[in-house]
């Protein structure tokens, strides 16, 4: 039976701290992939200001074509009494960071919002001229955090099989049906996230991309070779790590590395690669069946509580260094993490267990790190707390 509810609209993190920016004379760049909600956020944030507002899509060519003209007069005539600009996929225009610099620079009281959905792009053409100029926000798929004020717990209980298999895309939340949503997800990878990944660089090569992709989702949870993988895609090792970091600046990987103080024993070069939403690494797999006819139930949640663990950390401005733990003898700790100066490990265990014993080596050489073990009991506080 397919339920039929009322589309909800999320409150997110990001309004308030960039609502509090406008006024500054500054840049504001809110960076995400395609489909996160940005868009929804301008709306919001417009809503709230009072003054008046012009609104650009930089896709969309007469744009491009009326931000070339790059004078100080011709900036002036566009934006006329707005004092709030917004520049949607700003990554479309060429050298868009000196165009940014000098409209904030020569427009008094104004301020730019820029989104885009790629990193690489919007910061390497914004990086230098913006320095001392932009604020920069990334806008992640919905955060249980955002997601809590509008469920009570037990249909957060109830919702979370879902998010493990769905990921947190805010129309994949807010679609009712398994079919609805698989082939939302389906259609979202295939059309707007690689079509992103192909304008990247230079790169020709989808299917390539397509097959890394795959592969990574497969090894979710565990260190990754980038010469093994090199090997299965006919491509060498350097290539493999150049792809996986634009795929990271695409926002639909990361990176965890290997923490390390004693080399002899640890292991100080590893990396493994979760994906920034369960949704998509399932899509990438092409498996979005339920969570009780899968046998990937372990690597789901360890991405899921990681990906959550990251973006509660932004939106709440608690940043802290991640990584993974393992010795050559293969004593390992999922998830370690550094905040003011503090370490602290994680095991993730979905299903509640007796309490974690912690691995020998990491307890003589961090003895004072305290280690916590993260199942369906206790996950909620960790996440949003």
């Amino acid at each position: 039976k397919i339920q039929h509810f009322h589309k909800l609209i999320y409150p997110r993190r990001l309004e308030h701290p960039i609502g509090q920016l406008i006024g500054r004379n500054k840049v504001i760049l809110i960076l995400g992939s395609r489909r996160v909600g940005k868009t929804v956020l301008i709306d919001r944030i417009t809503k709230n200001y009072n003054g008046q507002w012009l609104l650009l899509n930089a896709e969309d060519y007469d744009v491009q074509h009326l931000l070339e003209k790059r004078s100080a007069a011709n900036y002036r005539k566009l934006v006329g009494d707005a004092r709030l600009l917004i520049i949607d996929e700003g990554q479309a225009i060429p050298e868009i960071g000196a165009i940014l610099k000098l409209m904030i620079d020569s427009i008094n009281d104004l301020t730019i919002i820029a989104t885009g959905s790629s990193s690489f792009d919007l910061l390497n053409r914004t990086g230098e001229p913006l320095t001392g100029r932009a604020y920069n926000f990334t806008l992640y798929p919905l955060a249980q955090l955002e997601i809590g004020p509008t469920e009570n717990l037990l249909q957060t209980t109830q919702n979370l099989d879902d998010r493990l298999v769905f990921g947190s895309y805010p129309e994949v939340v807010n679609l009712a049906s398994y079919k609805e949503k698989t082939d939302y997800l389906l259609q979202l990878t295939q059309s707007y996230l690689l079509k992103d990944i192909l304008s990247l660089d230079g790169i020709r090569n989808a299917d390539k991309i397509t097959r890394l992709l795959q592969l990574v989702a497969h090894q979710v949870g565990n260190e990754v070779s980038y010469t093994e993988l090199g090997q299965q895609l006919s491509m060498s090792k350097n290539t493999v790590e150049r792809y996986l970091d634009l795929l990271s600046k695409v926002f639909i990987v990361f990176k965890l590395s290997s923490y390390s103080t004693n080399p002899r024993s640890e292991i100080s070069k590893g990396s493994k690669w979760y994906f920034c939403d369960n949704g998509i690494r399932n899509a990438c797999m092409q498996d979005l069946r339920p969570l009780p006819l899968r046998n990937d139930t372990g690597p789901l949640w360890e991405n899921y509580l990681i990906a959550e663990r990251l973006k509660k950390n932004a939106y709440l401005e608690q940043q802290g260094q991640y990584f993974f733990w393992r010795t050559f003898n293969k004593q390992e700790i999922d998830f370690v993490e550094i905040r003011n100066g503090k370490l602290a490990a994680f095991e993730f265990k979905y299903s509640p267990t007796k309490s974690a014993k912690v691995p020998p080596a990491f307890a003589t050489q961090y003895p004072d790190a305290p280690f916590t073990r993260i199942s369906k009991d206790n996950y909620l506080d960790w996440i949003t707390g």
